[in-house]
């Protein structure tokens, strides 16, 4: 992956199985476990996503199997109850399908997927046509950026830009852990030196040693 600020875009999957709204419950239930997936979009002819179907959706046909839930308990169950009478998915699925765009952050991604409560997310053009999708495991991609290219990051977006009349600041990233050291000039942009290195994608934290040469 290059660097710099990613987006949805260069980590999620582009090859991606989905369904119709008119496809049936053997037929998902085949889909996942043939491409060994949780949940399958649900795509209208022209490419729209419509919905989403889950694992928890299908689950929900075992669930009423054998049970007989009394009548309060079916007032509060309506959907899930219709979801257990169902067989295709435009009646199985959780409509409107919780999308996001190509070209979004992967920090939103992921506050969107810790709101709504799930573990992938479609990912849908201007017109709502399906481009990708991209998981929680996904996300975690850009951790597995190589040490010496985050200190090189550092080095150039971070420490070159607000410290550029100092060759005594250093940077060195160890399994991600990005240390800051040396005296520099203006000893106020340390904070701002520490903050922009946390910033950048797959540094999981960082040591800021960095002091200002007042200090000596």
């Amino acid at each position: 992956m290059a660097s710099g600020r990613y987006t949805v875009n260069d980590v999620m999957t582009k090859t991606v199985v989905s369904i119709t709204p008119d496809a049936d419950f053997k037929e998902i239930a085949a889909a996942m476990e043939q491409w060994k997936v949780t949940a399958v979009p649900v795509v209208e002819a022209e490419g729209r996503v419509v919905g989403v179907v889950s694992e928890a959706d299908l689950l929900t046909k075992e669930q009423f199997h054998d049970h007989s839930p009394g009548m309060i308990e079916d007032m509060h169950r309506l959907s899930d109850i219709a979801k257990a009478g169902s067989v295709l998915a435009k009646d199985l699925m959780t409509s409107p399908a919780v999308t996001v765009k190509p070209d979004a952050p992967l920090p939103h991604a992921a506050r969107l997927m810790a709101d709504r409560h799930v573990k992938r997310l479609p990912v849908v053009d201007a017109d709502g046509s399906l481009k990708g999708i991209v998981s929680r495991a996904d996300l975690l991609k850009v951790f597995l950026r190589a040490d010496d290219e985050l200190a090189d990051e550092i080095r150039r977006a971070v420490v070159n830009r607000l410290f550029p009349d100092s060759h005594r600041a250093k940077v060195t990233v160890t399994r991600g852990v990005a240390t800051l050291t040396g005296r520099v000039r203006d000893a106020t942009l340390i904070p701002v030196a520490a903050r922009l290195a946390q910033s950048v994608e797959g540094v999981v934290s960082v040591d800021c040693r960095l002091e200002g040469l007042t200090s000596a």
